[in-house]
């Protein structure tokens, strides 16, 4: 699936085999092409969608708001974005052909720290400089590439304020399972998550990877089980984490606590379990507030509310992140006063202003720092629950046996 996308208007294209599309063009002289190979069919679309919605919502809006200043001269934005399928070795290859055939200016990352693992690849190897919000993963920025920046915060630290919370709560959780996905995010997560239970003086009863898109979590919920694990953490994706919670619930494993490093800022997820969604912890480095502010949409809240006009559900951290990457090019594009990819990355390298996603200020690896707040399910909805040093709203804990809800 191909679409072209100018100044906000979407238009169909004939695609070819593999994904890729016919008729590829080149930006015209007044335009400024982005491209995207993202996910928006496959295991992983309900979330690849958050940033091909994103990338064009953004475009949108900047080229509504008058486009983009290089060197006096005025430009718009125009994106030219392909569908992966959910599959690594065609996102390669459609990245190759965004940079080598179709000639775009700049690329925009896909959904998935794998995804960006091997893409960010493409990038480095023709230094085009790519900004992508879809990817965590430390590996992603051990490698010493230049020409990849990326706007989540290190996977490292997703359980980061989540664990400490840990020591304000009552009882304290002693007794910890950690659980994650074979991917590079996960993987990340946890290598991050080690030694900060360890710094905390928890027990680690249960220390286990299983393979991404795993559907069963029996003997993984046996285990936990048997171990009398207080807290459960699991790092993996979306459809894991629905597969885990309902099993949990068939097999009536009630710890006090469990917290999950996606689904629960999702509007998605939370239909998906219903009732059963209640007490689940996760984290986000992003809510809607009308103190995050930018030159494009006004504020967060402004731009949760474009958001929910456009598309008819829910922003969250990946939507608002998407959104920040585009801007994080423009900012820079028009600092640097010229499309050449070296100076433009030198100014992404340097970029330091405040977004409607929070504080973008790329470190030396090409990743910045967002602290990660703990929400929570309460009555339906994600609920701001510890920010790292204090209670914002007080936890439903410990979570209730499933028998008793």
């Amino acid at each position: 699936m191909h679409t072209l996308f100018r100044q906000g208007l979407p238009c169909a294209a004939v695609a070819l085999a593999l994904g890729l599309a016919s008729g590829a063009s080149q930006a015209a002289d007044d335009q400024i092409l982005l491209g995207a190979s993202v996910q928006l069919t496959g295991p992983v679309a309900n979330t690849g969608r958050y940033y091909n919605d994103a990338y064009k919502l953004a475009i949108d809006q900047i080229n509504r708001k008058g486009g983009v200043t290089v060197g006096g001269k005025k430009y718009t934005l125009a994106l030219k974005i392909y569908d992966n399928q959910s599959d690594v070795n065609l996102s390669v290859r459609q990245y190759t052909q965004l940079v080598s055939q179709d000639k775009v200016n700049f690329l925009l990352g896909p959904f998935a720290s794998n995804f960006a693992l091997a893409d960010s690849a493409v990038s480095e190897k023709y230094q085009v400089p790519m900004v992508q919000g879809g990817g965590a993963s430390d590996q992603i920025f051990s490698r010493g590439f230049k020409y990849v920046f990326g706007t989540l915060a290190p996977a490292s630290d997703y359980f980061g304020s989540t664990i400490k919370m840990f020591k304000q709560l009552k009882p304290e959780p002693a007794k910890v399972a950690l659980l994650y996905a074979d991917d590079a995010f996960d993987v990340s997560v946890a290598k991050g998550t080690r030694p900060l239970l360890k710094e905390a003086g928890a027990d680690t009863v249960l220390d286990e990877r299983y393979s991404s898109n795993a559907s069963d979590f029996n003997t993984l919920l046996s285990q936990i089980k048997s171990k009398q694990a207080d807290a459960v953490l699991v790092a993996g994706h979306e459809t894991e984490i629905l597969n885990f919670i309902r099993q949990a619930k068939s097999l009536d494993v009630s710890p006090k606590f469990y917290s999950f490093t996606v689904g629960v800022p999702s509007e998605d997820f939370r239909k998906a379990l219903g009732k059963d969604a209640e007490y689940a912890f996760g984290m986000t480095a992003w809510l809607p507030s009308e103190t995050l502010k930018d030159e494009w949409f006004g504020d967060a809240s402004q731009f949760a509310k474009s958001w929910g006009a456009q598309y008819r559900y829910e922003p969250d951290y990946h939507a608002a992140s998407g959104v920040a990457d585009v801007e994080a090019l423009v900012k820079a594009i028009e600092k640097a006063g010229t499309l050449d990819p070296k100076a433009v990355r030198n100014a992404l390298a340097a970029s330091d202003f405040n977004s409607l996603y929070g504080h973008i200020k790329f470190a030396d690896n090409g990743q910045i720092h967002l602290d990660q707040t703990v929400i929570q399910v309460q009555n339906g909805k994600p609920v701001a629950v510890f920010d790292g040093d204090k209670f914002m709203t007080q936890p439903k804990y410990p979570m209730p046996d499933w028998s008793k809800r």
